[in-house]
């Protein structure tokens, strides 16, 4: 093992650059939906607060408009493929710009639950990839 001499007085290395949150991005998405879990049922929000408070919430990170949207159009799609209904989350534009509406039933917190764990068993195996291809992204 390398043995490494004590330096008093060096700066902190671990700075980190952000983190671009990118469309389809299994670690973007995550906290997206994350967000989503929590936000009140049966009235619309605005995208616009969603990704000022990702901002807010992930200082080391970017999220933008589009982003947020590709997020929430397949979280759509998929209540869509598990209910057959298009009333679960709803996209919709009014006078203060698009909004997200969620429907306030029984059946969202668990649904949006086993939506967040596959995102994170998502993200583990890209971890998982990651460790294993010594830092080559899959």
């Amino acid at each position: 093992m390398l043995q490494l001499r004590d330096t008093p007085g060096l700066i902190d290395p671990s700075l980190q650059p952000p983190t671009i949150a990118e469309s389809g991005d299994p670690f973007a998405s995550l906290r997206v939906v994350h967000l989503l879990a929590r936000i009140p049922r049966g009235v619309p929000v605005r995208l616009r607060d969603l990704v000022d408070r990702l901002n807010a919430e992930y200082v080391d990170w970017s999220f933008t408009r589009s982003v947020v949207t590709d997020a929430i159009v397949q979280l759509q799609s998929n209540w869509m493929s598990d209910y057959r209904t298009v009333d679960g989350i709803a996209l919709d534009e009014d006078h203060a710009g698009a909004t997200v509406t969620i429907e306030d039933s029984s059946r969202v917190d668990p649904w949006i639950q086993r939506q967040l764990e596959r995102l994170a068993g998502e993200c583990r195996e890209r971890l998982r990839a990651f460790a294993i291809d010594e830092g080559a992204i899959p």
